[in-house]
């Protein structure tokens, strides 16, 4: 059996970390926050001091406390939505891809729909839809972004499983008289697997947008903490204008290190899925070693062989024309 060999490039490791952490602040913040978010009684606009890290906001609110607390609703809407617009963009890009005929023709006539009407203002009516009470709901905002957000991965699956229904493995499954839904299921999904898991990636980083977003303009609940609403109440304070840049530059640093860390992981799905950049996962002594370059010249695959000598030189690649 082949041994997973895990991903050594620096740019996912770093990514990878980013996320972890990211991940374990959105269990824990709300529980190490110095204080209650919502707690107004301290001097107002306070700068960064020992005791408030991030200052205070205009109505005396620990602004680090909001920070911590604000992950969690984030991150949980953006990994709901995620999940579930990528669960939508699998069934019907596969079902469309694999059956074909008028099942295609509707289904994709539905994908064409979705990715003709301009994502956010659908979002922001069906948002206003919502009762009061689902407006601070994490689910029920998860769902609704989920609907404007999985109609681009169904089109990228349609069109890889259209590339794999005529495959020899599919082909004898399909003679030994296996149904549909298990082809479907079994034998195609899987191999879409790293298109799966880019498509996730990114409408996380999707999400995250639309949802910050829709709290930013003052869609959601305001009695729900999440780095929107702090960028909300700083430019509704006038924050920027007053140089309170404590108040509104943190919320935006997060958001944009969890979407760099869910770009620099994508470079890890893409050493899988193009061969053209798996040697990306050696470190720079291995290219070295092996005697390629980490500059690779366009239109150029390189292709990396064991040495002669597996005693001798343990674990390194060389290239064609290496010296021995």
């Amino acid at each position: 059996m082949k041994r997973l060999r895990l991903p050594r490039s620096p740019k996912v490791i770093v990514g990878l970390g980013i996320e972890l952490f990211f991940l374990v602040l959105t269990i824990v913040g709300p529980w190490i926050a110095p204080y209650d978010p919502s707690y107004n009684g301290f001097v107002q606009n306070l700068p960064p001091s020992a005791k408030h890290w991030l200052g205070t906001t205009a109505l005396g609110e620990d602004i680090f406390s909001q920070l911590l607390n604000g992950a969690r609703a984030t991150i949980v809407v953006a990994v709901v939505a995620g999940l579930v617009a990528t669960m939508i963009a699998m069934v019907v890009g596969i079902s469309a891809g694999y059956l074909g005929g008028r099942a295609d023709d509707g289904l994709s006539m539905l994908s064409n729909v979705f990715l003709a009407i301009p994502g956010l203002p659908l979002l922001i009516v069906l948002d206003s839809y919502l009762p009061q009470a689902d407006r601070s709901n994490s689910l029920v905002l998860g769902l609704v972004i989920a609907l404007t957000g999985w109609a681009w991965g169904a089109r990228v699956l349609r069109a890889q499983t259209m590339s794999l229904r005529n495959r020899d493995f599919v082909e004898a499954s399909r003679i030994i008289g296996e149904s549909r839904l298990r082809i479907m299921a079994v034998e195609i999904a899987p191999n879409l697997l790293p298109i799966l898991a880019s498509s996730l990636l990114f409408t996380i980083l999707y999400s995250i947008g639309a949802y910050v977003t829709l709290a930013y303009i003052g869609l959601t609940s305001t009695s729900v903490w999440n780095w929107g609403t702090m960028m909300f109440w700083a430019q509704a304070n006038n924050a920027p204008l007053v140089n309170q840049w404590y108040w509104f530059v943190p919320p935006g640093v997060c958001i944009a290190l969890v979407g760099a860390g869910l770009a620099l992981i994508n470079f890890g799905i893409d050493e899988f899925i193009n061969p053209r950049l798996r040697d990306a996962g050696l470190t720079s002594k291995m290219m070295r070693r092996a005697g390629l370059s980490r500059r690779v010249r366009l239109g150029v695959t390189p292709v990396l062989r064991p040495t002669a000598s597996p005693r001798r030189s343990r674990g390194v690649l060389s290239a064609p024309g290496a010296p021995r």
